[in-house]
């Protein structure tokens, strides 16, 4: 080799083995997604995700899963997992099916607003929101706690701030209905300042988000207890309704052959600093439809009568324009944290045995 083709290739490169490889490139789309939050995982720790199969699917999600941090979500997501899979090989789930199921969890998405929830409406139908309900928010046995209910997908956070004996309707709703009471603890000591929040249907069997033309909450109000925990307001005569079938969940029921009707209710909420937060409704006696409820949400205790008054000066006392109005008397008795936490473990602490013993049968 001449010196001028030795010194070229002294100043021009190195030898392969002594070359420094430039740091690999992190593109936007990777960077971008890193800057959001996506954990940037040691590759080593995984488990190896190719050639799966059917049977050896499901442990290898669980698996990829395992290093989540969360002990609490990670042992949701594997039963989550493991019923998915399980669901899917049980039924045979065939890829036609599956993208119908995609289809509809997309338009159950689409027609959500912030007025609407067609996803409570949803967990609704299937019984799930009946099932959390129940399992969270069980009552003390022996005792007068009011039992809760589905919250339904009609609350909104607009509700107006009322005076008590106040209108929670407009004019024309419907037939006026008086509602009073009393919130109480176990011990039958008023709670004051508890915050009621209600709503309901006008005559039409139509919540105010229903209309196209809603400018202002109606047949929804907000009051406060007085220092008694008495309570009173005025409203309008609660109808059965549809729930709202225009969507993926009405076409759903329709496929199902299952009627979309709930019996007439009035949604209460109640609110006190120490005590459990009560979601619950007023179902009224003889309604046709109290013992097929599409929501599953009727629960005996809270059935109550209303009584029909046909006195002038009572009605125009109480602020309606004229006579007759429906009266309704109804106390709520509330549970205080420490009762509702005590409550709760044993009620998941019963369903849990309870799964051990089938699980010991099988």
């Amino acid at each position: 080799m001449s010196p001028s083709a030795e010194t070229s290739a002294t100043t021009n490169g190195t030898q392969p083995q002594d070359r420094v490889k430039p740091p690999k490139k992190i593109g936007k789309a990777v960077q971008d997604a890193l800057d959001r939050g996506a954990p940037n995982i040691d590759l080593k720790k995984l488990p190896n995700l190719t050639d799966l199969s059917a049977d050896n699917l499901m442990e290898n999600v669980i698996a990829i899963n395992s290093l989540c941090e969360d002990d609490r979500l990670k042992f949701v997501i594997e039963k989550l997992t493991r019923h998915i899979h399980d669901f899917t090989k049980e039924v045979g789930l065939t890829t036609e099916e599956w993208f119908a199921g995609i289809h509809f969890l997309t338009k159950t998405g689409q027609i959500c607003t912030d007025i609407r929830q067609e996803f409570i409406l949803l967990s609704d139908i299937f019984g799930l929101s009946a099932l959390v309900d129940t399992l969270n928010h069980p009552k003390p046995a022996g005792t007068l706690a009011t039992e809760s209910t589905v919250l339904g997908p009609f609350f909104t956070e607009d509700a107006a701030d009322i005076p008590i004996g106040d209108s929670i309707a407009s004019e024309g709703k419907g037939e006026y209905m008086y509602v009073s009471g009393k919130v109480t603890d176990l011990q039958d000591n008023g709670i004051a300042g508890c915050v009621i929040e209600t709503w309901e249907t006008d005559d039409e069997g139509l919540y105010d988000t229903q209309y196209i033309c809603r400018d202002k909450p109606d047949c929804r109000g907000r009051i406060t207890t007085a220092a008694d925990g008495t309570y009173s307001f005025r409203a309008v005569l609660p109808v059965p309704y549809p729930i709202p079938n225009d969507g993926p969940v009405g076409k759903l029921l329709r496929r199902l052959n299952r009627h979309v009707f709930r019996p007439s209710h009035l949604h209460m909420t109640f609110t006190a600093p120490g005590f459990e937060h009560l979601i619950t409704s007023l179902y009224f006696r003889g309604d046709e439809y109290l013992t097929s409820d599409a929501v599953f949400g009727v629960k005996s205790s809270l059935i109550c009568d209303v009584e029909e008054i046909w006195d002038e000066d009572k009605a125009k006392s109480l602020g309606f324009l004229q006579a007759p109005f429906f009266k309704c008397d109804r106390d709520f008795v509330l549970i205080t944290t420490e009762e509702a936490e005590i409550e709760k473990r044993k009620s998941l602490a019963s369903y849990y045995a309870t799964l051990q013993q089938q699980q010991t049968r099988k």
